[in-house]
């Protein structure tokens, strides 16, 4: 059980993929990974998206895995000559890769021996050292090495993959989030008053996020932290600002 006090567990994606920065692949990865870190209480720090280039993945990957608890990857795992992810976390750690006798039983509960081909291989290949994250969808399996989750680009096969390593995380305390409903009070007029309630609640986060709804335009205040008296004492004090200027009253 965690509590405002448990350590803070921190991570980052690395989105891998010329298909996602050209925009014909649309992710939908990132939002997965996020909501399922925040509901476990891992704070997700950042978020890089970079090319099919090996120097480009290399360089992200020591750059994050050194900054951040855990490091979830996505894309570049699949059989084509452009799925180097696997070799590019070799050469992050320094150590060889090569077809994991492991990774192919996964692969024959799905293929012919004589469909493994040169192709179907190369998803079998795994650094030393690595442990694999099962896929009970296409069983071609993701990885993790040291503090580095490999997972697929397929939402769904990344998907069945978190819910496999999600048991093996460390957690911390939960964000918990409250919202303020501004109405159409333009942010302006509250943005130097808020500013002020934010300068006053240490471990609390608060954040103006405008938006056009079916009944026009409305601005919605959150209230974020992990200690609930905190994130309390905050909320009541940018209702109170709300209501004032709801009222017309010089906040």
């Amino acid at each position: 059980m965690t509590s405002p006090t448990s350590p803070t567990i921190t991570a980052a994606i690395l989105v891998i993929g010329d298909e996602i920065l050209s925009g014909r692949t649309k992710d939908r990865n990132i939002g997965t990974i996020a909501d399922y870190c925040t509901a476990v209480g891992i704070d997700l720090r950042q978020v890089r998206i970079v090319p099919d280039e090996a120097e480009e993945i290399v360089d992200a990957v020591n750059t994050l895995r050194t900054r951040y608890t855990y490091l979830f990857t996505t894309g570049g795992i699949g059989p084509t000559h452009d799925d180097i992810t696997a070799d590019c976390m070799a050469a992050a750690f320094g150590v060889t890769i090569d077809v994991d006798p492991r990774a192919k039983a996964m692969l024959l509960e799905r293929h012919k021996p004589e469909d493994l081909n040169e192709a179907r291989l190369r998803m079998a290949r795994i650094p030393a050292g690595a442990d694999l994250i099962a896929n009970p969808i296409s069983k071609a399996p993701g990885f993790r090495i040291g503090n580095v989750f490999v997972m697929a680009g397929v939402p769904a096969i990344m998907q069945a993959m978190l819910d496999e390593i999600g048991p093996t995380l460390e957690t911390g305390a939960r964000v918990l989030s409250e919202t303020i409903e501004a109405g159409n009070l333009p942010e302006g007029n509250y943005a130097s008053a808020l500013a002020e309630i934010a300068k006053v609640h240490d471990g609390v986060s608060i954040g103006s996020y405008p938006s056009m709804t079916q009944q026009g335009f409305a601005n919605r205040i959150v209230v974020r932290g992990k200690d609930a008296e905190a994130v309390a004492r905050a909320k009541a004090d940018v209702h109170s600002l709300v209501a004032r200027l709801k009222d017309g009253t010089v906040a």
